[in-house]
């Protein structure tokens, strides 16, 4: 099974107000509750890129569930629907359509990373418990965050196996090349008015992370729409959570229409990163993802904006990628619309050009791009 080089995260601190006491060593990775898990898993390959990896459901033993797990380069992601009525995941797929359910992080005892984040406050999802095959076994543990989004504890370094315990390889004929994604750079949470300090504050005393960035609603404004944001990273930055809150404007922002559509809070967006954007941006075009659009005028100043970059120009306006510039480099990103029938979780590409930052010279632009969105629904 492919995974992420242990040795290749003894890095220095990136964040060093983070604690750090767990540590978290990566994303293991995302599952989301799905209405039907074979035809989503057939989307995420087709249009996406990734590879079949482990596949469980009643060939293996689960007797209420089928998951269906992929993969590209050091993303992984869980498809999981129900077989039978009622229970915690039909629940879930009615209250709040395709969604995802838990963020995944990678760790060396799962057990200690339960107690210590138990003790300061988190609320238990899942107990330690561990699963065996004959490849192994694996530790997991759980607790629960915004809404009913979980992160879940993975230990795996006793394991050799494909995936985990449970599942079996899955390798059917199709396999639609992959589109250069590398890795989740960060994953972005919406809650509700005013809750934004409060999961910040859960994710600095329960977790150890610090605050990277904030945002207030004179940096993410449009004439009609406003919202909050701050970023919390652990120590190592490897693992990144922006936490948006809506905010006072004239008319329904992007926040409001999701919580509105998703039944409260939940997960945004999860921003993927490529070496090469262009490239991977053009790949996923052709095979049928949207994304939003800027107004041609933003490509005719943006270079005095950011100043010189190593890509020509054209292909960024021909796709409708962002680009923007901090301290310490720049950026390039777009986002699609929303994937799912619901307004609710959509994804972005990013490619970092030395840029730890998130885009903010290109709020004003996105977010007019979704708020013409939102009036095409009828939601703004």
């Amino acid at each position: 099974m492919a995974t992420l080089d242990k040795t290749s995260l003894q890095l220095p601190k990136e964040n060093p107000e983070a604690e750090d006491f767990l540590p978290l060593l990566g994303t293991d990775h995302v599952e989301l509750y799905v209405g039907n898990a074979k035809q989503a898993a057939h989307y995420y390959m087709s249009a996406w890129g990734f590879q079949p990896l482990a596949y469980s459901g009643l060939e293996t033993g689960s007797k209420d569930r089928v998951s269906y797990v992929l993969q590209q380069d050091k993303i992984r992601l869980i498809l999981t629907s129900p077989m039978r009525p009622g229970g915690e995941i039909n629940k879930h797929i009615d209250s709040h359509g395709d969604g995802v359910k838990s963020i995944a992080l990678w760790v060396d005892d799962a057990t200690k990373s339960y107690e210590e984040t138990t003790k300061r406050g988190a609320k238990s999802y899942m107990e330690p418990k561990t699963i065996k095959d004959e490849h192994g076994e694996v530790t997991l543990s759980g607790i629960h965050t915004y809404g009913e989004t979980v992160h879940i504890f993975v230990e795996r370094s006793k394991y050799d196996g494909i995936f985990m315990p449970g599942y079996r390889k899955w390798d059917p004929h199709y396999k639609p090349s992959d589109v250069g994604l590398k890795y989740i750079d960060h994953m972005v949470g919406n809650v509700g008015w005013n809750e934004m300090n409060k999961w910040c504050e859960f994710y600095a005393k329960v977790m150890g992370f610090a605050q990277l960035v904030s945002f207030d609603d004179k940096d993410i404004s449009t004439d009609y729409t406003a919202l909050m944001s701050k970023v919390m990273s652990n120590g190592n930055g490897r693992i990144k959570f922006p936490i948006n809150e809506p905010a006072e404007g004239k008319k329904k922002s992007q926040i409001e229409e999701y919580i509105e559509f998703y039944n409260g809070a939940g997960v945004q967006h999860m921003a993927l990163a490529t070496d090469n954007i262009i490239q991977t941006v053009a790949s996923l075009r052709d095979r049928g993802v949207e994304f939003l659009t800027v107004p041609a005028t933003y490509y005719e100043d943006v270079l005095d904006r950011v100043g010189e970059i190593d890509e020509n120009l054209e292909p960024l306006r021909e796709l409708g990628i962002l680009i923007d510039r901090d301290d310490e480099g720049y950026l390039l990103q777009i986002f699609t619309k929303p994937i799912l029938d619901r307004p609710t979780m959509f994804i972005e590409i990013i490619q970092r050009k030395g840029a730890k930052s998130f885009g903010k010279g290109n709020f004003k632009a996105l977010f007019e791009a979704i708020e013409r969105e939102q009036e095409s629904r009828g939601t703004l």
